[in-house]
């Protein structure tokens, strides 16, 4: 039975679906307010379509619960697969009017950038967290960036910029520079450039470099003149997609339906321009 449309300004919001396709990984989570009920991470990109729903369900019925106990639904928009994109934001706009619950978009670097920070501070224990974020000192300490990559072939990557200060991983990354496809030649340049203009207080102690790195390791490699240089290969979760969106949606922040649509980027004109000549 099709649940009844109801004010999505007024309408209580604890549990929440949230998913995202835009990478290998069919990254998904149910989530109790903040807390993290069940979560589901399928790999390959080309039967996202085929998981989709069936995930959702499976993560509803495993707690006993129906689309009705469902008050909110989050995507992830990319960018990344153009593809892939498309099947979470089509399932996401369909369940949410059938529904009658809001929707909240989400970045998908945003989510992978947060979740490849967890686990290079997991890879480096407790002690190294400490280190990393506040250096021994209890004085005000720059933040640590982080630069999520996903490889978008022919020296691009889907990328973007964060900071973190905290050692409590309960906050998300800040954003520093908006997602994009970019030349990773050119973005590490504009990353080496920006981290020159600091002053040395302002710099980031370290920075990691988290996602699909194996093709861009080298390149960055570049940005340990200025900062530690941590590499993390990361495959998107579903717990990191499942906190952000229910951070929004716990805002009471919700894209129109009939608006929200993937984040497909593009290249500057400068690094398009460059790309053609080679």
């Amino acid at each position: 039975m099709q649940r009844e449309h109801t004010d999505v300004n007024v309408k209580p919001r604890e549990r929440f679906l949230t998913l995202d396709t835009a990478t290998t990984v069919m990254a998904a989570a149910l989530m109790n307010g903040r807390e993290l009920l069940g979560e589901s991470n399928v790999y390959g990109e080309r039967n996202h379509s085929v998981h989709v729903i069936s995930e959702l369900e499976r993560l509803l019925n495993e707690e006993g619960l129906t689309r009705d106990d469902v008050d909110g639904i989050a995507v992830g928009v990319g960018p990344g697969s153009y593809t892939g994109i498309r099947i979470a934001v089509t399932a996401a706009k369909t369940l949410a009017w059938a529904w009658g619950v809001p929707v909240t978009s989400i970045s998908t670097l945003h989510a992978l950038a947060w979740g490849g920070w967890n686990r290079g501070i997991e890879m480096k224990g407790q002690e190294g967290k400490n280190e990393s974020v506040n250096n021994g000192s209890s004085g005000a300490q720059a933040a640590d960036w982080i630069v999520p990559v996903l490889d978008a072939r022919r020296g691009q990557v889907y990328t973007g910029l964060f900071a973190v200060s905290t050692v409590d991983d309960v906050e998300s990354p800040q954003r520093l520079e908006p997602d994009a496809i970019r030349l990773m030649t050119a973005w590490t340049d504009d990353l080496l450039q920006r981290l020159e203009s600091l002053p040395s207080e302002e710099r980031p102690p370290v920075i990691w470099l988290v996602g699909e790195t194996t093709v861009h390791a080298e390149t960055a490699d570049r940005l340990r003149a200025w900062s530690e240089l941590r590499i993390v290969p990361y495959e998107l979760e579903g717990r990191w997609v499942g906190r952000l969106g229910a951070d929004k949606l716990l805002r009471q922040e919700h894209d129109e339906l009939h608006t929200l649509v993937p984040n497909y980027t593009q290249l500057a004109e400068a690094e398009a321009n460059l790309l053609r000549k080679r």
